[in-house]
């Protein structure tokens, strides 16, 4: 069955967030709106005031009706589409956010290192932060000399550029604590943000960003929502060359499939966890690689289906540091070790010894931990592939613990973590530990380049060093994010280009912010610059929605208020004019 909704109200399931410890752990309210017109098969269903219907039924209003709004639909409830619906709502327009799980968060709840921003007055030091735009060219490698470079670096400026507002947002209008600054790999100064408290980054912002919505009466999250097709209306006029304009989306729910009028913001990540799909037709290489993405479909055919261009989907991420599970070291989900652990101080290891600079991009990481010996290669057992993965151990000292002692004990609490006391550990490792020592200290350089320690505070002298614990843990490179995706402009907007004008030109009533997008990261991600993607464009998506939104309202008004007039005037039937 199909039926067709304009802003009509929904009894939306929405479940309660996950905890903060689920959250990490997963490898896996409705309010009234301005309701306007719920188009069916079989008739037309006006929406009273009290938000009641009846087929072919009418009510003699009191009052004068209110001015009827579109609501902006924001499609996949990570912080990209949270943050889209509290701009959206901010610019004054309704907000319908659709996510196809059973929760909102996605990937972004997970988020455990932190938020790029410069220059914030959380960052230490004499120099303000110049230079996170530079560090971002540099990331993206070659994909900064393609021929899209313009387009590339007006996407980094102004994700650099406004980062620093995006923390003032976060910890101002949103009530996020992000005051601790931490080094990443990749960076050349500390700038991810995170709090002080117990809850991963990504955890605690989505839940303020979920409270602060659900205060908001025109504000909907319908979950387990699932977005099958973008309505699109005929080309016409100046457009008969360009796309066609989106309208709306149809959803399915329940085995209902419903259809919503509105300007769109596509905001449904990427597409690390279609291991059979997207994945597997872009970099069949990666084949058997574990993943920190829980598994489910990319929706980018989607947005090509209305001429959307793709860019960088060959582009995937392979995080350094997924943890293997010693309980269930086949799973091919894993549990990432967040970055900002080496950013604190941690070290790995492979049979004992150091052997890359820990704080290289994820990239250099990654592709240096690749060419070591494969622990095994994948195997088929009863239908399922053993994982593809590496044997390394990620080292913290107690100077690291003590600053990561919240995810250390998560990860202790669930295994994926030992503590041991340093003499009990092999002599290769002991061996490393003393040198490595000696490093921090400033005795040497180090040889594999490393020149920031984070907190590492252990030392070698006289042995003092043999009753330090340390905390231990296995660790692989494992499939993480996708750099590629739709191509979008400064404002948000999705570029398509036809075979009558193949120079890329907006979508009418689409606009995109997240994962989903491609351009702006290039070969490589910098640690904490995915949430902040998720803020700065959100912010940006949803502003324009609304402002295409209201466009789209003072049309139908004028539309609306001509009928009336023309309806209005018209002659008495039965009188002759002409005999008059």
């Amino acid at each position: 069955m199909t039926r067709h909704l304009g802003n009509a109200r929904s009894a939306a399931s929405s479940r309660p967030l996950p905890t903060a410890a689920a959250a990490i752990d997963s490898s896996s309210s409705s309010a009234s709106s301005s309701s306007s017109q719920i188009r069916t098969h079989r008739g037309t269903t006006t929406a009273n005031a009290s938000g009641t219907t009846g087929l072919g039924s009418s009510t003699t209003a009191t009052t004068e009706a209110p001015a009827m709004q579109h609501p902006v639909i924001v499609v996949g409830a990570g912080l990209a589409g949270l943050t889209a619906s509290f701009s959206a709502l901010r610019a004054g327009s309704p907000v319908i956010l659709l996510e196809r799980a059973a929760a909102a968060g996605g990937n972004s709840i997970k988020a455990s290192s932190g938020i790029n921003g410069a220059p914030t007055v959380y960052q230490s030091g004499p120099v303000p932060d110049t230079f996170f735009y530079d560090d971002t060219i540099r990331s993206a490698g070659s994909r900064m000399y393609s021929a899209e470079r313009s387009q590339r670096e007006t996407l980094i400026a102004q994700l650099t550029n406004r980062s620093a507002a995006a923390i003032d947002f976060l910890v101002d209008d949103i009530g996020v604590d992000l005051s601790v600054v931490s080094l990443m790999g990749g960076h050349s100064v500390a700038r991810t943000h995170r709090g002080g408290g117990g809850s991963p980054p990504g955890w605690s912002i989505v839940k303020a960003m979920l409270d602060s919505l659900k205060r908001d009466v025109r504000f909907q999250l319908r979950t387990e929502h699932e977005v099958t097709q973008l309505l699109t209306s005929p080309l016409s006029g100046d457009d008969d060359d360009g796309p066609a304009t989106v309208t709306g989306v149809e959803v399915a729910h329940q085995g209902e499939t419903t259809r919503l009028d509105g300007p769109v913001v596509f905001t449904t990540g990427g597409f690390a966890g279609d291991a059979d799909g997207l994945l597997a037709r872009y970099r069949p290489d990666l084949a058997g690689c574990p993943t920190t993405n829980s598994p489910r479909p990319g929706m980018h055919g989607l947005l090509t289906a209305v001429g959307a261009e793709l860019v960088d989907m060959e582009s995937v991420q392979i995080h350094p540091t997924g943890f293997v599970d010693p309980a269930n070291p086949n799973k091919p989900g894993k549990i990432l070790a967040a970055e900002m652990l080496r950013g604190e101080g941690g070290i790995l290891l492979h049979k004992g010894r150091r052997f890359v600079n820990e704080m290289g991009t994820r990239e250099n990481v990654s592709d240096t931990i690749m060419k070591l010996p494969l622990d095994r290669a994948p195997l088929k057992t009863g239908g399922s592939a053993t994982p593809r993965q590496w044997d390394v151990q990620l080292l913290l000292d107690p100077g690291a613990f003590v600053r990561t002692k919240p995810n250390v004990n998560f990860y202790l609490s669930k295994g994926l973590m030992a503590k041991h006391k340093v003499k009990d550990l092999d002599e290769v490792t002991r061996e490393t530990l003393r040198e490595y020592a000696g490093v921090v200290a400033g005795q040497r350089q180090d040889s594999l380049g490393r020149k920031a320690f984070g907190h590492w505070t252990l030392k070698w002298e006289d042995g003092v060093g043999d009753e330090a614990e340390v905390y231990v843990g296995r660790v692989t490179p494992v499939v993480h994010f996708t750099m590629g995706g739709a191509v979008i402009d400064e404002r948000s907007r999705v570029l398509a280009s036809t075979l009558s004008a193949p120079v890329p030109r907006p979508v009418k009533g689409l606009w995109a912010a997240g994962e989903i997008t491609g351009g702006i990261h290039g070969d490589n991600r910098l640690g904490g610059s995915s949430l902040l993607e998720c803020v700065v464009y959100g912010l940006v998506a949803g502003e324009e929605a609304s402002k295409h939104a209201k466009t789209l309202d003072v049309a139908e008004r004028v539309a609306s208020s001509s009928s009336s007039s023309s309806s209005q005037s018209k002659e008495p039937s039965g009188v002759d004019w002409t005999d008059l």
